[in-house]
């Protein structure tokens, strides 16, 4: 009989979990019902109108969530060993309630996690992971060229990558997925693990 390594198994469900279709993978990014790893599912259509917009802010909201346990930040962006992980969002109070109910209780690294609500004129105070809502290119550029220089920084905007962001949101066939620029993660000083990599929709390496 055929043994699977714990480590091996381990990688693989991890790197299922952020491939999984959209309800799936919202479940599994809130920690709930490990065992529907176990199945297989097609992906299914988002429902129509404001429920496919829900949907969509609660699974991005789960992998903000979990892209903070696969990147590393440099030792001097914490105070201490129990400072906080924050996370701001700029440009939406429900996406900032949404992430807020998900890491509520919940800790990365032993440490816990804050997340802040910020309009666009606010200056953006040193934080780990920040976050640019909406379609708004110029908008995200002008918002990540004045952010502080070590944090892990995500769009979902058309040519987020090329403003200067880590990742950026796609929906790519009815599924929540993401692009990463390596050149902006090392700009940012932060070390992204190569399980997040591997599940990419596309992996972004020197110039756009």
């Amino acid at each position: 009989m055929k043994t699977t390594h714990p480590d091996r198994m381990r990688r693989r469900l991890a790197r299922r979990a952020l491939t999984l279709p959209l309800p799936l993978a919202l479940v599994l990014a809130t920690g709930l019902a490990l065992p529907a790893l176990a199945g297989r599912a097609a992906p299914p259509a988002l429902p129509a109108g404001g429920d496919s917009l829900a949907l969509e802010r609660r699974v991005k909201a789960a992998f903000l969530y979990k892209f903070l346990g696969y990147a590393e930040f440099p030792a001097q962006a914490f105070a201490d060993s129990a400072s906080p992980l924050s996370i701001a969002v700029v440009g939406s109070d429900d996406m900032a309630m949404e992430l807020a109910r998900i890491a509520s209780g919940r800790t990365v690294g032993g440490r816990p996690i804050l997340v802040r609500s910020m309009r666009e004129q606010d200056a953006v105070p040193p934080v780990h992971l920040l976050f640019v809502a909406g379609s708004d290119t110029e908008r995200a550029g002008r918002v990540l060229r004045a952010a502080p220089a070590a944090m892990l920084t995500v769009t979902e905007c058309d040519g987020g990558l090329r403003h200067g962001s880590i990742i950026n949101f796609r929906i790519v066939d009815e599924r929540v997925r993401f692009d990463v620029s390596l050149d902006a993660a090392e700009k940012k000083n932060v070390k992204l693990s190569s399980r997040l990599l591997t599940v990419a929709n596309r992996v972004q390496k020197g110039g756009a």
